[in-house]
C-alpha cells in the first residue's frame, strides 16, 4: 500500500471527502453540514488521511474543556478500509489532544458498529457509558390538576451543594461514567459544569418528602425547525424520572421547542420511566469509550 499521509484538512479537500462519505448511511451523511464548522473550529482539529495526495480518511477532534478531548466523524473511503488508517488517524488526533493539555479522550460508537468497537478496545479504550436515544412530542392536553404529585423546578445556586451530594451517592451517575451528553458529545459532570448549567436555567430538580429525589440537566439544541430540548443527564427514582421527563414535555410550548430528546441511561428502571412518560425509542444503542492520555 502507498504511504499514508495525515495532515490538517484544507478547504479544497471538501469535495473529495464528501464523495467517500456519500453513502455512510442509507440517507447519506451529516459531514456536509458540519464541514465548515469543524474546519474553522479553533478548539478542534480536522484531519484528513491522504494516499497519493487523494483524501481517503477524515476525523475531527475537539477540546471540550481544558482536559477533555472528543473524537468524532471518523470516515474511511470504503476502498481503503481495514488497512490501519483509522487507527493512525485516531493516534494522531490523540497526540494533538495531549499537546493541548487533554488527559482523557472519548468517542461515541453505535452498538452495531463492530469494527469501530474492536478498534477502540484494541487501543485500550474502555466502555464507560451506554445510552438509548428517546424522543417525545409536547403534551397537548391541559391537566386539570397534578394529582398531588410534586413538580420539578429550576435549580438555583443554593441547590448546588445538595445536587453534588446527591450525585455522590447516586447509582445512576457512575453507570453513565459521570457524563453529561450534549447531543452526541459528552463531558464530565463537574462542579463547574453544574454551576454554569444552573446559571443558564438548564437544571431541573424535584424535591419530594423534603429532600432532593431527582434532577435533569438539559439544553436547547438544533437549528430552526429542528430546535428541541435535549436531556443530557437525568437521575432519580423510577417515579421521579418519569415525573421529570413528563414535565419537560409539558413546558416545551413555553420554551418554543418542538420536541424533547434524551440520552437515556441503558438501565431498565430509567428506560421504564421514560416509556411511562410516553417517550419513544428508535431501537439504537450507543456506547461511549474513554482512553486516558496520562
Amino acid at each position: 500500500m502507498p504511504e499514508v499521509v495525515i495532515r490538517q484538512a484544507r478547504a479544497e479537500d471538501r469535495e473529495a471527502v464528501l464523495a467517500f462519505c456519500a453513502h455512510t448511511w442509507d440517507w447519506g451523511d451529516y459531514i456536509e453540514r458540519v464541514w465548515d464548522e469543524w474546519l474553522q473550529n479553533p478548539a478542534g482539529l480536522l484531519l484528513v488521511a491522504l494516499v497519493e495526495d487523494q483524501p481517503v480518511g477524515l476525523l475531527h477532534m475537539q477540546m471540550l474543556n481544558e482536559t477533555e478531548a472528543w473524537q468524532e466523524g471518523m470516515r474511511i473511503d470504503p476502498a481503503y478500509r481495514k488497512q490501519g488508517i483509522a487507527k493512525q488517524m485516531s493516534m494522531e488526533a490523540s497526540a494533538e489532544a495531549m499537546r493541548r493539555g487533554a488527559t482523557v479522550v472519548r468517542l461515541l460508537i453505535e452498538s452495531t458498529n463492530v469494527p469501530s468497537i474492536s478498534m477502540a478496545e484494541q487501543s485500550h479504550s474502555r466502555r464507560v457509558s451506554v445510552f438509548a436515544p428517546y424522543i417525545a412530542m409536547p403534551v397537548t392536553s391541559t391537566p386539570q390538576h397534578n394529582y398531588g404529585l410534586d413538580q420539578p423546578v429550576l435549580a438555583t445556586l443554593a441547590d448546588l451543594d445538595e445536587i453534588i451530594a446527591y450525585l455522590n451517592v447516586s447509582n445512576i451517575f457512575p453507570s453513565v461514567g459521570g457524563l453529561y451528553y450534549a447531543g452526541f458529545t459528552a463531558c464530565s459532570i463537574s462542579d463547574t459544569l453544574l454551576k454554569s448549567k444552573i446559571q443558564a436555567g438548564q437544571v431541573y430538580v424535584l424535591h419530594r418528602w423534603e429532600r432532593l429525589d431527582g434532577l435533569a440537566i438539559v439544553e436547547p439544541r438544533g437549528e430552526e425547525a429542528d430546535r428541541h430540548l435535549f436531556i443530557g443527564y437525568i437521575d432519580g427514582t423510577t417515579e421521579s424520572v418519569s415525573l421529570i421527563s413528563y414535565a419537560l414535555r409539558r413546558i416545551l410550548p413555553e420554551l418554543g421547542l418542538a420536541q424533547v430528546r434524551a440520552a437515556v441511561p441503558d438501565l431498565m428502571m430509567v428506560r421504564d420511566a421514560f416509556t411511562g412518560a410516553e417517550y419513544e425509542w428508535n431501537g439504537s444503542i450507543f456506547y461511549t469509550y474513554e482512553r486516558s492520555l496520562v
